[in-house]
């Protein structure tokens, strides 16, 4: 068996795989099988089969994996917990971090709430927009006071 052959079926093996897992994770090294295989038919030397095969997948994992990882995440449904960023919440237990104690209701679920920043105590009834999540607890911060 000859290399060029060899290259072929790694770039044949990377494209099934990728086709399989659908997680971009070998597509960039098919790319390098494919260039390495060119170079072994035009009679290369080996060493250079395998820098073009590791340069080449390097360059296309660099310059394109953001890309295609932007363009396939584009219709991601977020989780439960990732889609309530940003939303309102009631406190229904005062948020006072000092003593690690506080909890918030959002979209009729109890979630235990810290404030984004030390010193801030929140009271009963307060409505707050949820920053971030940290493990199982919300992040707020108090809802500025709308002015008319």
């Amino acid at each position: 068996m000859n290399l060029t052959t060899i290259w072929l079926i790694i770039f044949v093996a990377c494209i099934v795989v990728e086709i399989i897992t659908m997680g971009l994770t070998t597509i960039w090294f098919a790319g390098g099988s494919l260039i390495a295989s060119v170079a072994a038919a035009i009679g290369a030397p080996l060493w250079l089969q395998i820098v073009l095969f590791v340069a080449v997948s390097l360059v296309l994992l660099y310059f394109t994996r953001p890309i295609a990882v932007k363009y396939f995440n584009k219709d991601r449904v977020k989780t439960n917990a990732e889609s309530l960023v940003g939303k309102q919440a009631i406190v229904i237990s005062e948020i006072d971090n000092l003593q690690g104690i506080g909890q918030v209701t959002v979209g009729g679920q109890e979630w235990s709430a810290r404030t984004t920043r030390d010193g801030i105590t929140l009271p009963v009834g307060s409505v707050v927009i949820i920053r971030a999540i940290s493990g199982v607890k919300l992040l707020v911060e108090e809802k500025p006071e709308q002015t008319a």
